[in-house]
């Protein structure tokens, strides 16, 4: 029971993240070791701000907004 309570948990506390925005580091990191075993991994810090990054628009591709 409480294996599934914390389960539920884990489930609201990712959907809750990513209703703001707080990407997954661990999912990263999988996927990282999965995929592309032979590159180098960002720490939480710099993956943190890359996707920040990416989902503002920051740098040379960086859009304007009204808001």
């Amino acid at each position: 029971m409480l294996k599934k309570l914390k389960s539920i948990n884990n489930y609201f506390v990712q959907t809750a993240h990513l209703m703001v925005g707080v990407p997954n580091y661990q999912q990263y990191l999988d996927h990282m070791a999965k995929t592309h075993s032979d590159k180098p991994v960002m720490d939480y810090e710099t993956f943190f701000r890359n996707r920040q990054a990416a989902r503002f628009g920051e740098g040379p591709n960086r859009m304007s907004r009204c808001c």
